[in-house]
């Protein structure tokens, strides 16, 4: 379903004037000219998902892994390299983005609809499960400008998720809105995972990447550091996050039981 062959990713992070005043001191300063500087954010990095497989991306942050993501959706090409993708793909990146703060939420749900190739017809029919979904009835005249991050979330999520698309590409959407929406967020992609939906999806919560995941992909600095099972890459990321190798928590382990031992001898 998902292919991705040496994919490479440069951003040119040179700055240059912008502005009269930068220009008047550059002009002193003898930076006239922009200072190209190359920072690549993927670097060689190949995978595959088969369909029906829930992939999760774990890494710190500035890992590659949002890059990564927009991507293998098309909203990006990459610099080297390719993604071959077998099948419709609905990309949760950036929820809200195709909001028009100054419509209200019944006007933005039609034209992120649209955006998201839905005809008005079809949003006719899904309109109540969209709202309801949303938890928004009473909003649902009021400007999105006035919404706060959590309720725009709620309300592009509850879009996007309308349709059980064949491929779904997830960044972080599960710490939408409260506690309890995201209770059913969570339990709304449960639903796409078992109806057969290839999922790609970044968290930085391990507990939800070990709960959906059937492997893992690490990144670190925009290169795959391993692919494999979930439990043990997601065991192993802990613990170099936590400052500690998979040796020193062995040796730990063990100094542990020595001393228990030997406190039992005592």
């Amino acid at each position: 379903m998902i292919r991705a062959e040496h994919v490479s990713m440069k951003f040119d992070l040179g700055v240059e004037a912008t502005s009269f005043k930068e220009t008047f001191i550059n002009l002193f300063t003898k930076k006239t000219k922009k200072e190209k500087k190359d920072f690549w954010a993927l670097s060689d990095v190949s995978f595959h998902v088969n369909k029906g497989e829930v992939v999760g991306l774990i890494g710190s942050n500035g890992a590659g892994k949002s890059t990564l993501l927009k991507v293998v959706s098309g909203v990006m090409k990459p610099t080297k390299g390719k993604v071959t993708i077998a099948g419709a793909v609905s990309p949760m990146i950036e929820l809200g983005a195709g909001f028009d703060p100054e419509l209200t939420a019944r006007e933005n749900i039609y034209l992120n609809g649209a955006i998201l190739g839905y005809s008005k017809v079809f949003i006719d029919e899904k309109f109540d499960d969209i709202v309801e979904f949303s938890e928004l009835r009473d909003f649902l005249d009021a400007p999105v400008k006035n919404f706060s991050s959590g309720m725009t979330a709620k309300l592009a999520f509850s879009i996007a998720t309308i349709v059980n698309p064949e491929i779904l590409i997830v960044d972080e959407i599960l710490s939408v809105g409260d506690i309890k929406f995201q209770e059913k967020s969570k339990n709304k992609m449960m639903e796409m995972i078992k109806g057969g939906t290839t999922v790609l999806y970044v968290s930085h919560s391990i507990q939800s990447i070990q709960e959906l995941c059937d492997k893992v992909i690490w990144l670190e600095h925009g290169n795959v550091r391993m692919i494999g099972e979930t439990k043990e890459l997601c065991d192993a990321y802990y613990l170099e996050q936590m400052g500690e190798t998979q040796k020193q928590s062995e040796d730990r382990r063990k100094a542990e039981e020595k001393e228990k031992e030997q406190n039992k001898k005592k």
